[in-house]
């Protein structure tokens, strides 16, 4: 009986631990600081887990419809930024331009974005303006971020360094 007794205690201290362990994980995670990228919510706008996936398939005239009615309804940094990029990934570049400035505008912390800005301006032949959009992030991302990475990675390819 002593035996079973022991286990007993052994296992309540092993919970005790794990539960413990999670609640300081919860609060770290908590603690930090949630910034916008294209492929999470910011949990301030609307679910656009549907517009991602018509994107990832590349269903960009799906994605534009989708977008445009979520825009009438939702001056969101995210909203407009995923149809910067749609409407990119279609060659309508200037148009592309307008709505990630107003993403900017509405979160000038909007990492994705940057990065997205900066492709736009490399495919358009713009790479000053493209190493501006990578100063932004390394501001943002002092410690480097996917989208800061992403952005060298493709100014490299272009041969800006």
């Amino acid at each position: 009986m002593k035996g079973l007794s022991t286990s007993y205690v052994v296992a309540a201290v092993i919970g005790f631990c794990a539960v413990s362990a999670a609640g300081s994980a919860i609060s770290t995670l908590t603690a930090m600081p949630a910034f916008a990228i294209d492929d999470m919510q910011t949990g301030n706008g609307p679910d656009l887990t549907s517009v991602r996936a018509k994107i990832a398939a590349k269903d960009y005239a799906g994605a534009l419809e989708e977008l445009r009615g979520l825009a009438e309804d939702n001056q969101q940094a995210d909203v407009y930024n995923l149809l910067g990029y749609t409407l990119r990934m279609t060659g309508q570049y200037d148009t592309s331009l307008a709505y990630y400035n107003k993403a900017l505008e509405l979160q000038p912390d909007h990492k994705a974005a940057h990065e997205y800005l900066g492709e736009l301006y490399l495919q358009t032949g713009n790479t000053e303006k493209a190493k501006l959009q990578l100063a932004s992030l390394k501001q943002l991302c002092p410690t480097g971020c996917e989208e800061l990475k992403d952005l060298q990675e493709a100014i490299a390819a272009h041969g800006g360094n």
